[in-house]
């Protein structure tokens, strides 16, 4: 089993970082909800959230590339 991320949007599901021997396999999809953070558990307030925000969206186009899934991994230990 192999699990990608992929967005919905319009009735189209697009995936991404499929390996490429895959070529035809059965799937399941989940919706997941959007990212919904609760700001008073990690005593954040809106306009510290908006601040925050704002600061990081710069990196957001890096974040966001496929080469830097491998720093969402579980580091040797």
């Amino acid at each position: 089993m192999l699990t990608v991320e992929g967005t919905y949007k319009d009735g189209k599901i697009e995936v991404r970082g499929v390996p490429e021997q895959i070529r035809e396999s059965k799937v399941f999809v989940t919706f997941v909800e959007p990212n919904l953070v609760d700001l008073g558990a990690r005593n954040i307030g809106e306009s510290q959230a908006a601040d925050l925000r704002f600061r990081l969206k710069t990196f957001a186009e890096d974040w966001s590339r496929p080469e830097m899934d491998i720093y969402d991994q579980d580091a040797p230990r």
